[in-house]
C-alpha cells in the first residue's frame, strides 16, 4: 500500500494513503495533550497544504494510551469542525472493544454527527479501508 508520512513520533504515526483519500493515525502507548494536539493538527496541516484529497480519516487506537478530557475537548470542537471545512467525509475508528475507549468514541460520535461526518467503528484497518472503497469520492 503506497503511503506519504506526515507526522513520526514514538506515541503516534501519521500517513495519506492516497488510494484512499485517507489519513490514518496509528496510536502506540501515553502522550500529552501537546503531542495529541501535534500528530491531529499535522493531519489538518497536510490537508491544508497539498492539493490531495483527504475525505477518509482512520484513528487505529488499539495501542493508544489514555486520552485526556482537555485532548477530546480540542478534538471535538476545533479539529473536527476544521477537518470538515477542508473536506472531511468520513471516519474510521480501529479499536479492541475496550469499555473506556467506547465511552471516548461515544462522545466523538456525537461531535462527528454535528458535522454530518459518519464515523464507524471497526476491528481491522482492513475492515475499515473497505468501507472507504464503498464510497465513490
Amino acid at each position: 500500500m503506497n503511503s506519504i508520512e506526515i507526522f513520526k513520533a514514538p506515541y503516534a504515526k501519521a500517513t495519506y494513503i492516497p488510494d484512499y483519500k485517507a489519513i490514518l493515525i496509528t496510536w502506540n502507548g501515553i502522550h500529552t495533550i501537546d503531542e495529541y494536539k501535534k500528530v491531529i493538527s499535522s493531519g489538518i496541516e497536510f490537508q491544508q497544504s497539498t492539493n490531495l484529497p483527504v475525505r477518509n480519516y482512520i484513528s487505529d487506537i488499539r495501542n493508544q494510551g489514555i486520552v485526556n478530557p482537555e485532548s477530546r475537548k480540542w478534538f471535538e470542537n476545533v479539529a473536527i469542525p476544521k477537518a470538515a471545512e477542508l473536506g472531511l467525509k468520513r471516519a474510521a475508528v480501529v479499536f479492541d472493544g475496550n469499555i473506556f475507549r467506547k465511552y471516548y468514541l461515544n462522545m466523538i460520535i456525537q461531535a462527528t454527527n454535528i458535522y454530518k461526518i459518519p464515523l464507524k467503528t471497526f476491528n481491522t484497518l482492513e475492515d475499515a479501508l473497505s468501507w472507504f472503497k464503498s464510497f465513490d469520492d
